[in-house]
């Protein structure tokens, strides 16, 4: 008896299911959609969406309205935001803006971090309240900054007297953040200090819902500045960024073990994980194909916990870090450190289904700009800045048992092309450093 109403009930809900995209608004909405590979995903995501708006017959109509006239001004369509912002769909998680752009705009569209709200949205995701705007053409695709030139003087006047040691005032040691914790879209949750085992604030508070920093330890204030003799106008040569197509290549290490070969990054979006993939699609650094004759149980027993990985997200000049493991992913770069405010080697832990910005162009550009005046010695330095570490599972640092990156089971290291050239291009133009060599160099 119980089995056939079992059976009965299966059978009504294949039913239901085979039937419910005859609903005429559904219908209507799917006839806006952008070709892609997932149509019958794209079916119940606005069969979803649907039914969320079915007592608000005046949001609907602005949606419909919104899709027939592009570019023509219209209100916020929104839906009740969930307790992690996102939305479920058949066994698949992601946010409600991302689904909805990408079904009727932007069919090639991976995360969040990719779009922007327009000024006329009064509910876009990143605002945190209550309700999510999904209208599709209340978002903007996230475009390149414009970034800074560097000037660089064709014959570069004499360098600052003990410039070794305006580097040094750049990363103070004393009583600074360690380890670091970040919520959901990276907001900061605890602070551990160096030497001590408690979180706490260490100065970073949060007021009417933004957050106060303590002065940043990046600033390069000092007592002294360059020669007035110096401040003669001089025919300067422009040094500009110029975006490569492989953008990154990443490494992987087993303890202080290289294995494998480096992966290019040439998409804007790269899932490193613990899988096999014969395919070897360019979105995807398989760790699981890797193999290595050194491979203790240690990191053995790390591999299998490393799952679905980190996902790297390069878009409009900023790199954000995505952790889809279950386990969370700690990461050390100087360039998100100098953004927070934090020690350089500040190590930070990304939790699972967090996500966080590890790099930002515009940062490196302002720091690359006050370098300069400083010589080539100080802006050689910001080649470390160029270099994100990024061990699975397992943290190091002053709060954990491993003290270096190296005696973690399994990390990657990313090096950015990009910032390097740039580098380079500066360095080139600059010459030769200020110190000589010697028998003790």
């Amino acid at each position: 008896m119980e089995e056939n109403f079992v059976r009965k009930f299966d059978k009504v809900s294949s039913l239901k299911c085979l039937f419910s995209f005859t609903n005429p608004a559904v219908r209507k909405l799917l006839g806006w959609r952008q070709n892609d590979e997932e149509e019958k995903w794209a079916e119940r995501a606005v069969d979803s969406l649907v039914r969320k708006l079915k007592n608000r017959k005046d949001a609907l109509e602005e949606l419909e309205r919104a899709l027939s006239l592009p570019g023509t001004p219209s209100r916020c369509v929104t839906i009740p935001r969930s307790l992690d912002g996102r939305l479920q769909i058949s066994h698949r998680k992601g946010h409600p803006h991302v689904i909805y752009c990408r079904i009727w705009r932007w069919p090639d569209l991976q995360s969040h971090h990719q779009l922007k709200p327009l000024d006329i949205c009064k509910h876009p995701f990143s605002a945190k309240d209550k309700e999510i705007c999904v209208n599709p053409y209340h978002y903007k695709r996230a475009e390149d900054p414009a970034l800074p030139t560097i000037l660089i003087p064709k014959q570069s006047p004499e360098l600052m007297t003990d410039s070794a040691t305006h580097v040094r005032d750049i990363y103070p040691v004393n009583d600074v953040p360690q380890n670091v914790t970040y919520s959901e879209n990276g907001f900061i949750k605890s602070v551990t200090p160096r030497g001590t085992s408690n979180s706490r604030n260490f100065g970073v508070t949060c007021h009417n819902g933004s957050w106060e920093m303590p002065p940043s330890p990046y600033s390069m204030s000092t007592n002294e500045s360059p020669s007035p003799e110096h401040n003669y106008t001089q025919e300067v040569i422009p040094i500009v960024y110029k975006e490569p197509e492989c953008w990154a290549t990443i490494a992987y290490y087993e303890l202080n073990n290289r294995v494998g070969e480096t992966f290019r990054c040439t998409l804007p979006y790269v899932t490193v994980d613990g899988y096999t993939d014969p395919k070897r699609n360019g979105d995807r650094f398989c760790l699981g194909f890797l193999s290595n004759v050194k491979r203790n149980s240690t990191i053995e027993h790390t591999r299998r916990h490393i799952g679905q990985g980190v996902r790297l997200y390069y878009v409009g000049g900023e790199l954000y870090a995505e952790c889809l493991s279950e386990s969370a992913v700690f990461f050390q770069s100087t360039n998100c450190n100098a953004l927070h405010l934090f020690s350089p080697n500040t190590v930070c832990k990304i939790p699972s289904g967090c996500s966080l910005k590890i790099f930002d162009n515009q940062e490196f550009a302002r720091i690359l700009s006050e370098r300069v005046v400083y010589g080539f010695e100080a802006v050689y330095d910001l080649t470390k800045m160029c270099t994100i570490r990024m061990s699975f599972v397992k943290g190091w640092g002053a709060n954990y048992q491993r003290q270096e990156i190296t005696s973690t089971p399994c990390w990657i290291e990313i090096h950015l092309h990009g910032p390097l050239q740039w580098l380079d291009k500066v360095l080139t133009q600059m010459g030769s450093p200020h110190y000589t060599s010697s028998s003790v160099s």
